[in-house]
């Protein structure tokens, strides 16, 4: 569940599902999505952009293993491993009273930090994989040149792993030859310096 990508007001419904009537549109019962992920895995992504009022309710669902639908009264039990992730600054938003400290100490039992792109040595694996994974590569392979990989290499990266595959998806694009040199590529990765 992309939680930054769905409105305030639908987060809760697309949680915990709700009852026929419980709303105007409410036509049938709908399962949310911890009741769909009931003995399986359910990712939280963008887990800083919820509200407070929907993290007292996931607090709930994460330590009790319960909920009730939205317009419901009945609780429903789940057995549901949950993984979230965010791109924020949980503690400095436990600090600011953005976000809840118990629902923190709660989704924090095995952290798993990952370093940004611009501080990891798998740049031109991952712009392989992009460039793979691309349906149109099977017929005609797109590869790139030693000197654009440098300025790849070089480069900040501020948008991380989405900046790397627009980039790369952009130059695939652009390029006549087959192979992407450093004019296939965006004028900001071009004034980085590569001798960093």
């Amino acid at each position: 569940v992309n939680c930054g990508a769905i409105p305030e007001n639908l987060l809760e419904s697309e949680f915990f599902g709700y009852e026929k009537g419980s709303f105007t549109g409410a036509a049938a019962r709908k399962k949310g999505k911890f009741e769909q992920a009931h003995q399986g895995i359910i990712f939280l992504d963008e887990i800083g952009d919820i509200s407070l009022a929907i993290q007292a309710k996931l607090l709930r669902v994460l330590q009790e293993r319960e909920f009730n639908r939205v317009g419901g009264n009945k609780s429903i039990n789940v057995d549901v491993r949950f993984i979230a992730a965010t791109n924020k600054n949980l503690p400095d938003m436990v600090k600011k009273g953005t976000f809840r400290e118990d629902l923190y100490h709660r989704l924090n039992v095995f952290p798993l930090v990952l370093p940004p792109l611009r501080k990891r040595d798998d740049i031109a694996e991952l712009a392989d994989y992009f460039l793979n994974s691309r349906p149109e590569n099977r017929s005609e392979p797109v590869t790139i040149s030693r000197n654009a990989m440098d300025y790849l290499n070089a480069y900040s990266w501020p948008g991380n792993v989405r900046e790397l595959k627009n980039t790369i998806e952009r130059a695939a694009i652009l390029t006549g030859t087959g192979v992407i040199e450093t004019s296939d590529l965006p004028l900001n990765i071009l004034e980085q310096d590569t001798n960093n």
